[in-house]
This record gives structure tokens, C-alpha cells and sequence, in this order.
């Protein structure tokens, strides 16, 4: 088990109707003026708009906003929020949605912060050195960006997806009601789910030896994502089903699981490429590869597979080799993908990859054949070419 540091300093308000306590927290953690961050026509439809900022004015705080968010959130939306942030005098940002939402205002957080170009952050050229303070309210349990320190961007001039972690940009709060959770359209709940499963097994798939406590705390959120994934799948509005998937989507995603291992990630980015390019949903991207990624990789410990195998999707233990018992589990997971809906290969996210989109998809993942990712295995340009194959289907 690795030497680590565990940091995670968001205040949770979990449970219904805590979108009430909103302004209170605002004010708490020092905002007197917010930039209120929000995606398409949802949060006006539902209300819940009207709700946030009602709760800001019984507060006396100010504020202006900033809607149209889209999924595989762009930086052009949130240059335009630096700028009307700068405008407007704010001190505080508020995104009101799911990942997206909130990874935009982390963005507008470095840029306002920072001097300089924020793509450079994304970029890997620089650090942020401070950053605007953001709570969250948080409509779709998926990213767990409410309580991590990463964001992910896309920049439209050749359809970049790039992420940046840092502390600056970690929620003073996050407000948390699974009601505000079950008008989701099934596919977005299960791609959520899937999104939530992929942050675990991002770090669950280690070589490092010795991390029963981590392990077993990994297991049993996986456990949980997928069995209560199969209730919303029959029942949407099951307020239980909904609160134990929100608090998974957290706890997979703020640096709990993470506690002495040597991460992964290699298939966030080969997805990632997938979703800037084609802007498929991103949970249902890391359905798609994530089968090819493990057959890829699993000769590097098959042990690891096979624990996943016995311990996450039931597979009997019995006298199998290894390599036997991980491509068991593997299967089972494609099969719990399918049973809620979500693609097991590319093709079936409806994309029908030639060899040269293969080709520039791994050029781009890769920056070019300079970049190597991922942890269990390493993975080159020529891997990436390997495995989107695999995954064309």
C-alpha cells in the first residue's frame, strides 16, 4: 500500500429538499455575489432555477447567470463566464446541474483566479495558483466533480477534451437531493451509473499490493452502483435507489478510493477522445471501451481480474486459471452494461469507425505519440490503435 495524502474539504448538505439551504451556504463560505452556471432549459423548466436564486435573494447575496452548459462541457462558454464575472463584480460561483455545469465553473474558477490563458491549465503547461470559490448544486449523479479536484474541457479548435486536477478547484460545498435526480431519461441515469463505476475501477485496477481496506470499500460501491442501477432501471422515482447512487457518484470520484494506489485512467482517455469528437454520452463511452481495455490489459495481473471477478460480480471461485476467471468477470460486466442499456463496443454507441478515424483518434488521445497513459499497463499510440479496434465491434 502507498504512502498517500487524503484531502477532501467539501461540506455535504444531503437529503430532501437541501437545494434550501443554498444561500445559507453561499453566504457562509464568504460569497456575496454569484455567477449562477447552469446547462439547457431543465433547471428554468423544472423550477429549480427559480428556487436557487430565490434562495440567494433571502440572503441578500447578488447574482447573475450563465445558462446553456452542454454535455462535453466547451470552453468557449466558460471564457464567456470569466469575462461576464469580471463584468459583474462576482465573487462566487454557483453551478446548478451535473458534471458538466459544474466542471465549467472550475474552468471560469481558474481563468477568474489566474492571469493568462486557462486552456493552459488543460493544456499542461502551467499550475493554478488560486482559485474563485464554488459550491455546487447538483442535479445528476454521474462525474463527481462536486467533490473531486478534477474538470474536464473541450476546446472547439479541434475538438480537445483535456483534464486538469487541482485543489483551487474543489467545492466549498455541495448540495445534494436525490429527488431532483428521478426526471432523468434512463439513459442518462444509467450512463451515470457507468460513469460512477469507471471512477472506482479507474483505481481499483492497480498492481499495488496490500489494499484490502480500499479494495473492500471499492467493491462495495461497485456492488451497490449496479445493484441499485437494476432498481431505477424498473423504478425511477425510488427515492432510496437514487440517494445511495448520488453518495456513491461522490464517494468514487473525491480521492477516497484512491488511498494508497497507483491509479489508472487509461480508459477515461480513450474515452475522452470519443466524446469530443463524436459527443457521445460519457458513461456510455466507458461502457464501449472498457471491455476491450481490460482483455488488453489483464495479462499484466490476472489476479487482480479474477478478485474482481469473485468479489464484484459473484463469478464462483473454483480451480480456474486467473486469466480464466477475469475474462469471466469481464463478460459479466458487459452483461450488467446491457442489462441497463448501455453499449458493450463503439458500433453500438452508433458510430462506425473507419481505420483512419481510428488512426486520428489515437493521435489525439496520445498528443501526437507523446503522451503515454494509463497505470496497470501503459499505453502508447500504438496500444490505442490496438484497443479502438478492439472496441469498433
Amino acid at each position: 500500500m502507498r504512502d498517500f495524502t487524503y484531502y477532501a474539504p467539501t461540506k455535504v448538505a444531503f437529503g430532501r429538499d437541501a437545494v434550501e439551504r443554498t444561500g445559507a451556504l453561499v453566504r457562509e463560505f464568504g460569497g456575496t455575489k454569484a455567477l449562477v452556471v447552469y446547462g439547457g432549459g431543465s433547471a428554468v423548466r423544472s423550477g429549480l432555477l427559480d428556487r436557487v436564486c430565490a434562495c440567494l435573494e433571502a440572503e441578500g447575496i447578488g447574482y447573475v447567470t450563465l445558462g446553456g452548459v452542454k454535455p462535453n462541457p466547451r470552453l468557449g462558454l466558460a471564457l464567456e463566464g470569466i469575462g461576464l464575472a469580471r463584468k459583474e463584480g462576482v465573487d462566487f460561483l454557483l453551478p446548478v446541474g451535473g458534471g458538466s455545469v459544474i466542471d465549467t465553473a472550475k474552468c471560469i474558477s481558474y481563468g477568474l483566479a489566474n492571469e493568462g490563458d486557462v486552456w493552459d491549465f488543460y493544456a499542461g503547461k502551467r499550475k493554478a495558483s488560486a482559485g474563485m470559490p464554488i459550491g455546487a448544486v447538483l442535479t445528476i449523479a454521474a462525474a463527481g466533480s462536486e467533490m473531486s479536484n478534477s474538470s474536464v474541457i473541450t476546446k472547439e479548435e479541434g475538438m480537445i477534451k483535456r483534464g486538469y486536477s487541482s485543489d483551487f478547484g474543489r467545492c466549498r460545498f455541495a448540495v445534494m437531493d436525490p429527488q431532483l435526480t428521478m426526471t432523468l431519461p434512463a439513459y442518462q441515469t444509467a450512463s451515470g451509473c457507468v460513469d460512477i463505476i469507471m471512477h472506482t475501477m479507474e483505481r481499483y485496477f492497480t498492481k499495488e499490493p496490500d489494499t484490502m481496506l480500499t479494495d473492500q470499500l471499492a467493491e462495495g460501491l461497485i456492488r451497490t452502483v449496479m445493484e441499485n442501477a437494476r432498481v431505477l432501471m424498473r423504478e425511477p422515482d425510488n427515492y432510496n435507489a437514487r440517494a445511495q447512487v448520488m453518495w456513491a457518484g461522490s464517494l468514487a470520484h473525491n480521492g477516497l478510493l484512491g488511498c494508497g494506489m497507483a491509479e489508472d485512467w487509461a480508459s477515461h482517455q480513450l474515452e475522452h477522445e470519443l466524446s469530443a469528437s463524436y459527443d457521445v454520452a460519457h458513461g456510455a463511452g466507458l461502457a464501449a471501451v472498457w471491455g476491450s481495455w481490460a482483455r488488453y490489459v489483464m495479462a499484466e495481473k490476472p489476479e487482480r481480474f479474477a478478485q474482481y471477478a469473485v468479489n464484484v460480480m459473484g463469478v464462483a471461485l473454483g480451480a480456474d486459471d486467473p486469466a480464466v476467471m477475469a475474462e469471466k468477470g469481464i463478460r459479466a460486466t458487459e452483461q450488467f452494461f446491457r442489462e441497463i442499456g448501455m453499449p458493450t463496443n463503439i458500433r453500438e454507441l452508433g458510430i462506425e469507425l473507419s481505420d483512419e478515424e481510428i488512426e486520428e483518434l489515437a493521435r489525439k488521445c496520445s498528443n501526437d505519440g507523446v503522451r503515454i497513459v494509463g497505470g496497470f499497463k501503459r499505453i502508447d499510440r500504438a496500444d490505442m490503435v490496438k484497443i479502438y479496434h478492439m472496441a469498433r465491434g
